[in-house]
């Protein structure tokens, strides 16, 4: 038996840390994609299917109410935050305070973030917050989605902007922190059963054993807060 699981950028690299115990225990095979968060959804929407999606819980609502998704079978997965990336044996930049972290994007070369991933689409109005949107629009590069920091690493910016767990898969990155607490903002995802899966027990027992409590420190370790309650 071969279960399919869609998922983000974001939540692909728990996954993969948490499917070789699964498949172990259970002896199921998984296949599983990733993709941005809006690319996901129109993939979805233009009729591929699977029997687990993990994605953030706005659009597992949206995708439930159309008829994609077994909204009764819907469960919290877990939240990340945004964080700030800078290639590996480079300085780590100040961005203890507010005022620290816009003088450090104001001084940067480029920075850069993606433009149809859940945090991409935030960063223009985290930028708006901190005042500095027009004077960093020359200076920042974009990819459609994706691990920004492969752009960091490549040398074509100083600074990546991302869902911390997308910055801890990227070699040759360092995870400097989560940006200030007043420009911060929080991406839940969800788990849930598509209607059309064909391995339905199979694949709600694998969400059982995604929410054990014993899977949290993993989740940390990916930059993930395990969110188990239901």
């Amino acid at each position: 038996m071969a279960i399919k699981i869609l998922t983000s950028n974001s939540t692909l690299p728990i996954l993969n840390a948490l499917i070789p115990a699964y498949e172990k225990a259970s002896g199921n095979a998984v296949t599983i994609s990733g993709d941005s968060a809006k690319a996901m959804i129109a993939r979805i929407r233009g009729g591929e299917t699977g029997d687990l999606l993990v994605l953030g819980s706005g659009a597992v609502k949206e995708l439930a109410e159309a008829g994609f998704i077994d909204g009764a079978s819907r469960r919290a997965f877990a939240r990340a935050i945004v964080g700030v990336g800078v290639r590996s044996g480079t300085p780590h930049p100040d961005i203890s305070s507010v005022d620290a972290f816009r003088k450090t994007l104001l001084e940067a070369r480029a920075i850069a973030h993606t433009i149809h991933g859940a945090s991409g689409m935030y960063i223009p109005t985290m930028l708006e917050k901190l005042g500095i949107a027009e004077q960093m629009k020359p200076k920042t590069v974009n990819r459609p989605g994706g691990y920004i920091g492969t752009v960091v690493v490549a040398g074509e910016a100083d600074i990546a902007l991302q869902q911390i767990p997308e910055l801890l898969a990227v070699p040759g990155l360092d995870c400097v922190g989560p940006v200030p607490d007043a420009v911060q903002k929080s991406f839940e995802t969800s788990i849930a059963l598509f209607c059309a899966s064909s391995n339905a027990t199979a694949a709600r027992e694998m969400m059982a054993f995604f929410a054990s409590t014993a899977n949290t420190p993993l989740f940390r370790e990916k930059g993930l807060e395990h969110v188990t309650e239901s």
